[in-house]
């Protein structure tokens, strides 16, 4: 098995067993027991527990930022494509924290350690937007004065998002075909409809 395959096999079998029985219960020896790796295996590609969990949380959000490059690779207009990137990551997320059980609460109760980690999926984020934002610009369908602002600002309020669309405090009672409507006309009166 190759480096990489061997690497990505501890990751998963963490993840499933973080997910299981949370980080606090899950120890070295259990990761590598279950992956059919020795110690030394495991120590070879990682530190400490939190070593293995921050690659846990990298192999997520990359899986969510591969969704979001599809979505952004769409020919779509701009305007619609924002509307769909807004969904992805809403939906990707809450996806992403409902699979992995005991995990979720991690997630929330250490969001530093999270945040750590999430700084370059969301500087990635934010270049996605600068991308879509310049597209439509360009093309006329935005009135933008400072893209890369707009940008930053899209992302942060996505973020912000995020624990009430997981906890279903957001839109109750709204479906997502009926909701985006409404998201749209909000998303576009900010963007500005160019001339």
């Amino acid at each position: 098995m190759s480096i990489s395959k061997t690497r990505q096999k501890l990751v998963d079998v963490a993840r499933q067993l973080f997910a299981k029985n949370g980080i606090a219960n899950t120890t070295m020896n259990d990761i590598a027991k279950a992956s059919g790796k020795g110690r030394r295996t495991l120590y070879t590609y990682f530190n400490s527990k939190d070593d293995v969990y921050y690659a846990v949380i990298e192999g997520e959000l990359e899986r969510l930022s591969d969704k979001l490059d599809e979505v952004a690779e769409k020919k779509i207009r701009p305007l619609d494509k924002v509307i769909e990137l807004i969904y992805t990551h809403l939906s990707m997320i809450k996806e992403t924290v409902m699979r992995n059980g005991n995990l979720r609460a991690e997630f929330f109760r250490n969001i530093w350690m999270v945040e750590k980690v999430r700084k370059k999926f969301d500087d990635d984020e934010i270049q996605l937007f600068c991308k879509v934002y310049s597209d439509g610009k360009a093309d006329g369908e935005f009135d933008i004065d400072n893209v890369e602002l707009v940008a930053e600002i899209t992302h942060y309020c996505i973020k912000g998002l995020e624990v009430p669309f997981i906890y279903g405090r957001l839109g109750h009672g709204l479906t997502e075909e009926s909701s985006k409507p409404l998201v749209a006309k909000v998303v576009y009166g900010a963007l500005g409809k160019g001339k």
